[in-house]
């Protein structure tokens, strides 16, 4: 079978890629290698990648993509293409944010439902949610988001209802903290392995009391494989690792892993940012089959022993905006 995977050099969409090239798939990869971080770790992702048979990379902007030509022969798609980041939503920015999260967005959608792919997996996001009322946040939990990132996501979710009504067969996942080895430099628990490995100390934003619903990479792609293979899907679901914990607890956790404390620098809240995360995940299970195996101790050490050996190789330290 063939499937496109948007953002392929990305974070997940690398594991992702990986993935499915061993279950047998013929992958075209299509992303931008934008600058949000440095390319360079894209890149990286893409070495393995491209010594593949099956695989093919197209460096392109889905807005003006050949989007026709490369959905031809009616492949699976997969969307995880977009611009991320919470804090950096906010202000002029937005409007990379417009381009990528929500054009681009519509425009493989409109492929897709002109190509007749079978079936499109979407990335959405739990910043859907913002500062729900009760937790677990279940995929009926009413939707309000707190930034402009999370507007784009919800966007693409009402872009999908819309498409659906043209017959295509489109899943949106709401991914929870996602995290593991290849993670962007800018997220908690990179920039935390990084302290931990001896790069610059942690900027911790807020008392340490938030609380994140983290979901290990491995576990996040096997719910994506399963989405794009399952006979029939709800159009939203959870995907979370039901490893809820504070900040303060994910440092002391990885303090105790690197065997000393983290360098920490507390600085007050970010604009967007939420309390809590916390994924109810009974349709996933159900629809799919899928339970997260990954248990937080696990995924940190995974993340710390990444970083370790990229250290050990003479990579240097990536410092993330925070």
């Amino acid at each position: 079978m063939r499937v496109v995977i948007t953002g392929c050099a990305g974070f997940v969409g690398s594991h992702l890629t990986e993935r499915l090239l061993a279950d047998g798939w013929r992958v075209t990869g299509i992303d931008a290698l934008t600058a949000y971080y440095d390319p360079a770790e894209k890149r990286a992702n893409l070495t393995s990648l491209l010594a593949h048979q099956r695989f093919d990379f197209v460096r392109a902007d889905l807005v003006t993509a050949p989007l026709a030509k490369l959905l031809a022969g009616h492949p699976h798609v997969v969307h995880l293409a977009a611009q991320p980041g919470v804090r950096r939503s906010f202000g002029d920015g937005f409007d990379q944010y417009v381009h990528d999260n929500v054009l681009g967005t519509q425009r493989i959608f409109e492929a897709a439902a002109e190509a007749d792919c079978p079936r499109l997996v979407y990335a959405s996001s739990s910043s859907v949610y913002g500062d729900a009322a009760r937790y677990p946040c279940a995929e009926t939990t009413p939707t309000r988001p707190r930034s402009p990132y999370g507007v784009t996501k919800r966007t693409g979710e009402k872009l999908a209802d819309i498409y659906r009504g043209l017959g295509l067969d489109a899943v949106g996942l709401r991914y929870f903290t996602v995290y593991g080895p290849r993670q962007r430099p800018d997220m908690a628990i990179r920039r935390l392995c990084e302290a931990a490995a001896g790069g610059p100390e942690f900027r911790l934003h807020g008392d340490g009391s938030q609380i994140r619903d983290f979901t290990y990479v491995d576990d996040a792609v096997e719910a994506t494989v399963l989405a794009l293979t399952a006979d029939r899907t709800s159009p939203v679901l959870n995907v979370g690792g039901g490893q809820e914990a504070s900040m303060s607890q994910v440092i002391d956790q990885l303090s105790e892993l690197s065997g000393e404390p983290i360098p920490v620098r507390r600085r007050v809240g970010q604009l967007g940012d939420v309390h809590r995360t916390g994924a109810d995940t009974t349709l996933a299970r159900s629809e799919l089959g899928w339970a997260p195996t990954v248990c937080l101790v696990e995924g940190l050490e995974a993340s710390l022993d990444w970083v370790r050996r990229r250290r050990g190789a003479g990579v240097p330290v990536a410092v993330g905006a925070s």
